[in-house]
């Protein structure tokens, strides 16, 4: 039998049905435990009506009533007697001691006991023992005449109720038993059928999921292969590198006024707190750097979207804590009216930026009141708005405003500064979510920017399912919904690679895909032998050697296509330059003493290369914070660094690549002709990181599971043709 699956409902009956033989001996331990109580409620009634008769009973059932449960644990009948003999020992000396009082009605206990807990006869045996009881009593005076018939007539009657009460319950169980026979069968014959059934059903849905996947490597590939014009990404290259160096100040300092303030003495609890925002802020500006760099290398032709979903108003309260400095340094109120757990499906940093441009400008364009800003959701949409207080904007600049670099005069640029990008990014940041951005403004009355973002990404219809549609067909609709579960497919692509730079870059640049990571050829064969996959990507320093390996496999299946690359990480980078590490900026002190570490550098003598005087001082900083009692040395120029290397032999060499004059390649060029420091390790920072640059592989190789035939061919030289007539008239 198939075991069904653990989110399936399914009835599991007990093993035999709870009959009275069952609840009477639940309920017998419970009697047991309720006598020891009663006992020690005796004993503390004794104390406060000194009678010695009632403590004399409590302590018959408080001794008496654990022992005999525990000593007869596994004979029911046993411990069911021995109960009912307690009860009635216990009501007789309440009798005997007690007379003149109720007790005489305690009698009906235990023969209530033994009707229900063993049988009727036992329950008729218990009420002729009450009847010797009250006999003996009334031979010595201890009870009245009117007690005594009031008492046996209880009994008796208690008796009657109990065995008149069970006939039909004993009756109901034996038909209840006799239909439980019958159910149990046909429950497990629907138990069982009802596991086959959700068998085939996961069964279905994941042969449906690969018969997807199928029809979707039979369509046409999707392929947007673009080359960023060469002019264009050196000139973002470049910028990149002349904004990392000073962020790498800013990033580099503040977190070590954050993180070891004790090195700077004592820092007031005040600049501690602006030092976060600062740190905070400038790694948020160094993650725009770094988008803007991907962006001039990455074959893409679109801004990288991380979407998730966000909280809206967490990013609405970390872009207020942001932007309060200007509003309080303004004495302007900044207030928010976000609905909590409002959930949207967006990148959280380019919203985040959205909402920081427009709390930016209306800070900066306001001098009285305020800016308010409210969310709310409407249409499966959410509706956010910047009201200010501002000057307002007159009908014939409102047009400007979107547009790059453009504001509504010169007077405003200079009074207020900003570059005019803010809203014109924000705008795009917004229409590539599928959002829309307005502006509504009076001139004296203030301005409001709105934009809306869709609360769940958009199912797109658009692909090439519609060349297998035919008009012929006639249509119907399903009446009753399918019961076959939703299988989710995704084009499956397998990368190989030792590190993870082209996996980072796949699920960073290209939604909708499922990326499997592969350590070698031989666990991509294994993963598309389960499974067939879109595409196999390999991420190999030898692109030749690669296809030779793949084309003289039989594991790859056919009509997969296979692309082999090679894209630079850090450890390439230090390869090819011949050094023991390749950090790019801005510099963590944790990330730089780990290369150190790996150097097993503990303690020694350290000289810093770089032209930037801050540079050196942060450096310097964060090694003498270590508390390793390093050496340290420092040359602004290549120049001086040689001049020291003549007299001194450091352990290690801080080196940073870009240099006037002579550069950091000058001096590595040099180490091969230097016997005295020729092997002294060194470590590069750079802020030109290696998966950025213009030219990152020579060779790309492309091979399809099959071969190729003549069409295929003649398709895959005009798809390349295209594409390198696309970039010659980009340039």
């Amino acid at each position: 039998m198939i075991e069904p699956d653990a989110a399936q409902t399914t009835v599991i009956l007990p093993a035999q049905p709870l009959d009275i033989h069952e609840l009477q001996e639940e309920a017998l331990g419970g009697l047991y435990v309720a006598t020891g109580a009663l006992g020690l409620a005796l004993i503390v009634l004794n104390y406060a009506i000194s009678m010695w008769q009632v403590g004399m009973l409590g302590m018959l059932l408080l001794l008496s009533a654990y022992p005999l449960y525990r000593l007869l644990t596994r004979c029911y009948l046993a411990r069911a007697w021995l109960l009912v003999l307690l009860w009635l020992g216990s009501a007789a000396a309440a009798v005997s001691w007690l007379p003149g009082t109720p007790a005489p009605c305690l009698l009906t206990l235990p023969v209530a006991l033994a009707a229900f807990y063993i049988s009727a006869r036992a329950g008729i045996l218990t009420a002729l023992a009450t009847l010797v009881i009250l006999g003996d009593a009334r031979a010595g005076t201890a009870i009245k005449p009117v007690s005594l018939i009031t008492t046996v007539g209880t009994v008796w009657g208690t008796l009657a109720l109990i065995w008149v009460s069970l006939r039909p319950i004993y009756a109901g169980i034996q038909w209840s038993w006799s239909r439980y026979h019958e159910m149990r069968r046909h429950a497990d014959l629907a138990r069982d059928a009802q596991a086959d059934l959700k068998q085939v059903v996961k069964d279905l849905a994941k042969a449906n999921g690969q018969t997807t996947r199928l029809n979707q490597l039979l369509g046409a590939a999707r392929r947007a292969a673009e080359e960023a014009e060469r002019a264009k990404a050196e000139f973002v290259a470049n910028v990149s590198h002349e904004l990392r160096t000073p962020l790498n100040m800013i990033i580099g300092f503040s977190e070590m006024m954050v993180r070891s303030p004790r090195t700077y003495g004592r820092l007031p609890a005040a600049l501690k707190a602006d030092l976060a925002v600062i740190l905070r802020n400038s790694q948020h500006l160094a993650d725009l750097i770094d988008d803007v760099l991907d962006l001039s290398q990455i074959e893409a032709g679109q801004m990288a979207l991380t979407k998730e979903s966000v909280s809206m108003s967490e990013v609405v309260v970390a872009a207020v804590e942001a932007i309060q400095p200007l509003f309080a340094s303004k004495g302007l109120y900044l207030t928010t009216e976000v609905p909590e757990g409002l959930m949207v499906f967006c990148d959280r940093t380019r919203i985040r930026e959205v909402f920081l441009n427009l709390l930016s400008n209306a800070g900066r364009f306001t001098e009285r009141g305020g800016v308010h800003v409210s969310v709310h959701s409407e249409d499966q949409e959410v509706v956010v708005s910047v009201a200010d207080t501002g000057p307002g904007i007159t009908p014939e600049d409102r047009s400007k405003l979107f547009q790059p670099f453009q504001q509504a005069d010169g007077s405003i640029r200079r009074r207020y500064g900003g570059s005019g990008l803010g809203l014109s990014i924000s705008k795009h940041f917004v229409e590539m979510h599928g959002g829309r951005m307005w502006l509504e403004s009076e001139v004296g009355r203030g301005t409001i920017i709105s934009f809306r973002l869709p609360l769940e990404p958009p199912v797109s219809t658009a692909g090439v399912f519609r060349r297998w549609l035919s008009s012929e067909w006639e249509y119907r609709q399903r009446t009753r919904q399918s019961p076959v579960p939703v299988y989710a497919t995704r084009p499956r692509l397998i990368v190989v690679e030792k590190a993870t730079l082209l996996q980072r870059l796949l699920r960073r640049y290209l939604d909708n895909v499922e990326i499997v990571p592969a350590g070698s050829l031989e666990e991509a064969w294994r993963e598309m032998a389960l499974q067939p996959a879109y595409a196999l990507l390999v991420n190999h320093v030898s692109v030749w050697q690669t296809l030779d390996q793949i084309r003289r496999s039989t594991l790859l299946p056919y009509g997969t296509p296979v692309l082999v690359c090679t894209l630079p990480g850090e450890e390439e980078a230090a390869q090819s330059l011949g050094v023991a590490g390749y950090l790019v900026k801005p510099v963590s002190r944790e990330t730089l003493l780990a290369s150190l570490d790996r150097l097993h550098l503990a303690s020694g003598t350290i000289l810093i290369v770089d032209d930037e005087p801050e540079a050196i001082q942060l450096f310097w900083r964060m090694l003498t914070s270590s508390g390793r009692g390093y050496r340290i040395l420092t040359a602004d120029s290549v120049e001086q660094a040689l001049s020291i290397l003549h007299s001194e032999r450091p352990h290690a060499i801080l080196l940073d690549l870009v240099m006037p004059a002579m550069d950091g390649f000058q001096l590595l060029a040099r180490r091969h002709t230097e016997p005295t420091w020729g092997n002294v390790p060194v470590i590069v920072m750079s802020a030109r990181d290696p998966s950025g640059q213009l030219i990152i592989a020579d060779a790309i190789g492309i091979t399809r599971g099959g071969g190729l035939s003549v069409a295929q061919l003649l398709n895959y030289v005009n798809t390349l043709i295209n594409i390198a007539n696309e970039t010659k008239e980009k340039r």
